[in-house]
């Protein structure tokens, strides 16, 4: 027999003091309504609960009394030297910092200068010392003046160091914190020191007022333990009903012989997982050891569900759990429903008969489960490989030994299936990877008696429940499937991946470990599995075509290859975002005088509208560029463009279309080394000179494009030969697993660790930084200077005089000639003589002429004018104007260039 825990059947429990209900009325003061004394001299004796309880809450309440006593006084001799040291510091600091402090100490007689100043400090703040002394540690202040003059006592190491020293002593004034901070003259250096202190006996000593509080506190917790001790007894002594040892013992004798004479099984286990009690009936059930009772449910030896489901304690009705041999019904309850003991009772009924019906309920279950994750774990990106690797990995090995998907090539590329040509092998999974089955990547066209074509032609699923007997498949190829068949592969289920009337390939699933044969439920499930994934797969598909398209579109509107000049060395990147596009874009711009321009902008938003509006925004730059403006200019220009495409582009809702864009805009001088940058919203870009130094150049921000109403500034900056210039867009530096900043460091350490290292060199190593599929479209963009050296530039300042005309020809024709280029030297006398001619009779002086002999020889012309000649054509009786017109015929590219104090007209001839 099974007996309670903590329970003799020899021995009666214990009625707690109180006299049975069933043997009399209770005697005034005593029993269940008997009133209060009884339940008081019951609680005093400590041999009941009540009295028990009652001895150990006043254990407790006087341990909680000494503990907040103690820790009140901990608190306060912690607070006092907090705030001693505190005070100490700002005192130190603030009379270091003092002006004059660093003056006196250099002059000739500090104490003098000093002992009454740090007296008056002392007084004021209420420290207890203020103690001034050179960097040896000889005071120069004391309170008791003494001991001026003699050596400091205690630490400055750090102080001298530039630090502060904080130290908690002991002394003749009693425990002290005392700091040492640093006096420091105009230059920064350490000139002297400066300590202040204070005894903690003269802060904080709140302790003596909250110990009141805390007694008073201790007497009330007493009063209400007493009171709630009272209470706790009386309760007890009304849910016994005041029975007798005698009467309890009956009452469990009959609960024991009942509960060991069903013929269920029943078990109580504890809150925590214990096994409290089992009858006979659940020993024999679950075959439980002798020791089970007080042991873990989860170490009696029972499977993984049914010990989980005692363990947890949750309301299970009719649960078919198979134990061993046996299928049992589970029922389980809480025992605390109606105020129990924390814990759940379980029954147990054999229902072997019920094997074959919960058999099928498992498979019926494994299938419902197996649908549920296709439908959670199928699709989870717009891949369509990745799809199809979901698919067969969730296939494998729930359902089948091996899981290959075949598309056909154009769903990979995103066009629509094209009948009768080759599928190719998207996916495999499987327990092992040495299966004979085609590769992943391999190129296969099915022979028109396979299961694949039958499926593909027909769009109906094919089983294949016998390899080996079935000659269609075996005539795809002879040696592979022999392999297959010896591998041990004998069962096939093929499913057209059917969307529609789109039939998109074929999923096949292999059996060789499962000795049972595909039937027709398998088919079914099968049929759903690849359903499910078919949709996911055209979705994929779609997206893929889609996504192609605006890369497509945007790669077309991006420069496909740089212009030529020699200027800059430049290498570019550009990396499409994961998913979508965006409008991000950059250009190289040749402009007159050898210079080239540098843009890099960035589109908000993704997708075709995004690119479109980018290529309009580089269409706009190529034209602005072509005026020759500065960079706040030409910024101000796309600023109100991008303006009035968000008005063009308001729908008829009501609500705008805000387009918005960044942009950066540098042009480089190669003459001067001059680098000229205005930026609209856009990161700064980063300079790397030629020792590997980085530093992002100070550009002011200015307003995205679009908003309008603010100008935008220009910075200038001078560029060492072999000097880089980095230009890029914010996905290179944020993400949403990091912000600009931390990708700004990590940029600048990506280009500080390549010294040297050409435009190409500092691309590569930049984005090996970056994910292999950004979230962001990036654009980069790395310029290395040259300089246009002064053996190829000659410049002469000409006189407001036509004679001077003859001698800037004679000039300019010795240097054509020193440079070889004597071809060109009627041509070049010509442009220069109509220029110089039109400066000195329209502009205003002085006029410069300058020769550059670059990738073309360029002459410029310049003067104070603004007034800029245009080309025209005369008539046959005009005497005049066709001096441009001359000009234009016999250079490549002519034009005017407007600068802060006038013009430049320049002309550009091939070199021969």
């Amino acid at each position: 027999m099974v007996r309670l825990p903590g329970r003799s059947a020899t021995r009666p429990p214990r009625t707690l003091g109180y006299p049975r209900a069933p043997h009399g009325p209770a005697r005034p003061g005593r029993g269940p309504e008997g009133g209060r004394p009884g339940v008081l001299r019951s609680a005093v004796t400590g041999r009941s609960v009540a009295g028990q309880v009652f001895l150990l809450q006043v254990v407790i309440v006087l341990l909680l009394v000494v503990s907040a006593v103690v820790a009140q006084v901990l608190q306060v001799r912690h607070d006092s030297d907090t705030e001693a040291a505190d005070r100490s510091l700002a005192v130190a600091e603030t009379f270091a910092n003092a002006p004059g402090t660093a003056a006196a100490l250099r002059s000739a007689d500090p104490t003098a200068v000093l002992q009454p100043r740090a007296e008056a400090s002392r007084k004021a703040t209420g420290v207890d010392f203020i103690v001034v002394m050179n960097t040896d540690g000889i005071r120069y202040t004391h309170p008791e003046t003494d001991r001026i003059g003699k050596k400091f006592v205690g630490n400055i190491g750090p102080a001298l160091a530039g630090g502060t020293v904080t130290e908690h002593v002991t002394g003749t004034i009693g425990p002290l914190v005392q700091v040492v901070v640093p006096v420091r003259d105009a230059a920064g250096t350490v000139v002297g020191l400066v300590s202040a202190g204070i005894t903690t006996a003269h802060v904080g000593g709140t302790a003596d007022q909250q110990l009141p509080l805390l007694l008073a506190a201790a007497a009330a917790a007493l009063a209400l333990a007493t009171a709630g001790t009272a209470l706790v007894s009386r309760r007890l002594l009304r849910q016994t009903h005041g029975l007798g040892p005698y009467e309890m013992t009956r009452m469990y004798e009959h609960h024991d012989a009942v509960l060991h004479a069903v013929r269920e099984g029943v078990l109580i286990v504890a809150d925590d997982g214990r096994l409290l009690l089992a009858n006979d009936e659940a020993h024999r059930l679950l075959d439980l050891p002798a020791d089970a009772e007080r042991r873990h449910v989860l170490e009696l030896g029972l499977n993984d569900e049914t010990a989980g489901l005692l363990a947890s304690g949750r309301v299970a009705t009719d649960e078919v759990h198979l134990v061993k041999d046996r299928l049992l019904a589970i029922n389980q309850r809480p025992t605390d429903l109606r105020g129990g003991p924390p814990g759940s009772v379980t029954t147990l009924r054999d229902s072997t008969e019920l094997r074959a019906l919960s058999g099928r309920a498992d498979v019926a279950r494994e299938r419902l489960n197996m649908l549920y994750d296709a439908g959670v774990g199928i699709g989870t990106s717009l891949d369509v490989s990745r799809t199809a690797e979901e698919l067969a990995g969730l296939a494998v090995p729930r359902f089948a030994d091996f899981a290959t998907v075949d598309l056909f090539e154009a769903v990979l590329s995103g066009e629509e299936p094209r009948p009768d040509t080759a599928l190719r092998r998207t996916a495999c999974a499987g327990d092992r990877e040495d299966v004979p089955l085609y590769p992943v990547g391999e190129r296969i066209r099915f022979v028109a008696t396979s299961p694949q074509t039958r499926a593909l032609t027909t769009g109906q699923s094919v089983v294949a429940a016998r390899l080996r007997d079935t000659p269609g498949w075996r005539a795809q190829d002879l040696e592979r499937t022999d392999q297959v068949l010896a591998y041990g592969i004998h069962s096939l289920i093929t499913v057209p991946l059917r969307t529609g009337a789109l039939v998109l390939g074929v999923a096949n699933f292999w059996r060789a470990e499962k000795p049972q044969p595909f039937d027709a439920e398998d088919m079914s499930l099968a049929e759903e599995l690849v359903a499910r994934a078919a949709v996911s797969i055209d979705n994929a598909r779609r997206y893929t075509r889609e996504h192609s398209m605006a890369v497509t579109l945007q790669r077309s509107l991006l420069p496909r290859s740089l212009p030529e000049q020699g200027a800059l060395e430049i290498a570019y990147r550009y990396l499409p975002a994961q998913s979508g596009v965006g409008g991000d874009w950059f250009d190289v711009l040749p402009l007159s005088g050898a210079r080239v321009a540098l843009v890099v902008g960035d589109v908000v938003g993704h997708g075709l509208h995004a690119a479109a509006t980018m290529g309009r925004l580089r269409t706009a730059v190529h034209n602005f560029s072509a005026l020759d403006l500065p960079p706040d200019e030409l910024l101000a220009l796309l600023d109100e463009l991008v303006g009035r495409i968000d008005q063009d582009e308001t729908p008829a809702s009501g609500g705008a279309v805000v387009t918005g864009a960044t942009c950066l805009y540098a042009i480089y001088d190669p003459v001067s080394r001059r680098c000229t940058l205005a930026r609209a919203g856009h990161p700064p870009p980063a300079l790397v000179g030629p020792d590997g130094s980085v530093e992002f150049a100070d550009v002011p921000a200015g307003p995205p494009l679009g908003l309008g109403g603010l100008p935008f500034e220009t910075a200038e900056l001078e560029l060492a030969e072999g000097s880089r210039l980095v230009l890029y867009t914010d996905g290179l530096v944020e993400d949403r697993d990091r912000d600009i900043d931390e990708g700004l460091a990590l940029l600048s350490d990506a280009l500080g660790g390549t010294p040297g290292a050409s435009p190409e060199e500092t691309c590569r190593t930049v984005l090996d930084r970056l994910p292999a599929r950004p979230s962001d479209d990036v654009a980069l963009i790395v310029a290395r200077t040259r300089v246009l050296g002064e053996d190829r530039v000659a410049q002469w300042q000409v006189p407001s005089d036509p004679a001077a005309v003859s001698r800037v020809r004679s000039s300019v024709t010795r240097r054509l000639a020193d440079w070889g280029l004597e071809e060109l030297a009627f041509t070049t006398e010509l442009i220069l003589s109509e220029l110089v001619t039109n400066a000195i009779r329209y502009g205003r002086g002085p006029i410069g002429v300058r020769l550059l002999r670059d990738r073309t020889l360029i002459c410029e012309v310049s003067d104070r004018s603004t007034t800029s000649p245009h080309l025209r054509y005369a008539a046959s009786t005009d005497e005049g104007g066709r001096g441009l017109f001359l000009v234009a015929q016999l250079a490549e590219r002519w034009g005017t260039r407007y600068t802060p104090h006038g013009k430049v007209i320049w002309a550009e001839q091939p070199l021969p």
